[in-house]
């Protein structure tokens, strides 16, 4: 890697400020970051990095830009800020989310200027973000990859290079989709044990000892569903809604009928409407047990 290369970073919300500041920390050469709320900034204060004041003037500076936004429509307007400004040669990676549709058309529309580009979506916690152990999936040419992976170390524990442009999206949202399911199963389970007399805690600790035993049980599971903790300004069901909106997408451009993924977003979009919309999306445990009907009303006794 270039000790040299100026890395910009545009979005520093709950992902994005962490991966920036790990970025500060690590890369010998110049960070330059930006976000809409001056207080996001905050992260970065005892770092290297520079607070530019405009997008167009960290696509000025930065040789390899990493984008971290809410979604596709943010990053084809950020791109679209960041080409005329942008550097010679200059490369974006875009770490957010997006549909598999959204990341070819804004590597083609950067092609044209001269910019290269991968999508590289990242997955696990906030946590991860800031120990620097995200699971990075990432679609770009092989160059360019190899470009852009010693910085992509910086953030991640975990690397895939899925091929070209577009995959690492495909990766992610196969990714998100099955943790979206599976949270929606286990709530599911955890509730029916709890009414049979099961304690939510000993459900956990016993199928953790056998097949059933997963990621999603360990964490969304254990330290989010069990203790009731579904904090605002997390990954909320609105997010969820809008990744499962791409998974049909591209299941549909696919050929694939994807009815366990209809299903699951019939769920959170419950969720949202009946007011546990903003909270961390294993909230969705709430919604069951509103749901589910009294004890008196099954027959049993």
């Amino acid at each position: 890697m270039d000790q040299q290369l100026t890395v910009g970073f545009i979005g520093l919300g709950v992902m994005g400020g962490p991966m920036c500041r790990n970025i500060a920390l690590k890369h010998p050469g110049s960070v330059v970051a930006f976000d809409v709320n001056p207080d996001a900034f905050a992260i970065l204060k005892d770092t290297r990095a520079e607070c530019a004041a405009t997008i167009a003037a960290v696509g000025a500076r930065a040789d390899v830009i990493f984008l971290s936004l809410p979604g596709g429509k943010q990053v084809e307007a950020v791109c679209a800020e960041i080409a005329p400004q942008a550097r010679p040669g200059a490369t974006v990676v875009d770490l957010s989310t997006t549909s598999v549709e959204t990341a070819r058309a804004v590597a083609a529309k950067l092609a044209d200027a001269g910019i290269g580009f991968a999508d590289a979506p990242v997955a696990r916690t906030r946590e991860a973000a800031q120990q620097g152990t995200l699971s990075v999936m990432v679609g770009a040419p092989d160059a360019l990859y190899a470009r852009i992976r010693p910085l992509i170390d910086m953030i991640a524990s975990d690397v895939t290079h899925g091929g070209g442009v577009g995959t690492g999206q495909v990766l992610k949202l196969v990714n998100n989709m099955l943790v979206f399911e599976h949270v929606v199963v286990l709530a599911e389970m955890m509730a029916v044990a709890e009414r049979a007399g099961v304690a939510p805690g000993v459900l956990l600790d016993a199928v953790s000892k056998g097949s059933g035993d997963s990621f999603v049980l360990r964490n969304h599971g254990r330290k989010a569903m069990l203790p009731r903790s579904f904090p605002d300004k997390a990954f909320p069901s609105e997010y969820v809604l809008k990744d499962i909106g791409y998974v049909l997408e591209l299941a549909a451009a696919s050929g694939v009928k994807a009815h366990a993924a209809e299903l699951t977003q019939h769920y959170y979009q419950q969720a949202v409407e009946a007011g546990l919309g903003g909270r961390y999306f294993p909230v969705v445990l709430e919604l069951i047990e509103q749901q589910s009907k009294p004890i008196a009303e099954t027959g049993k006794p």
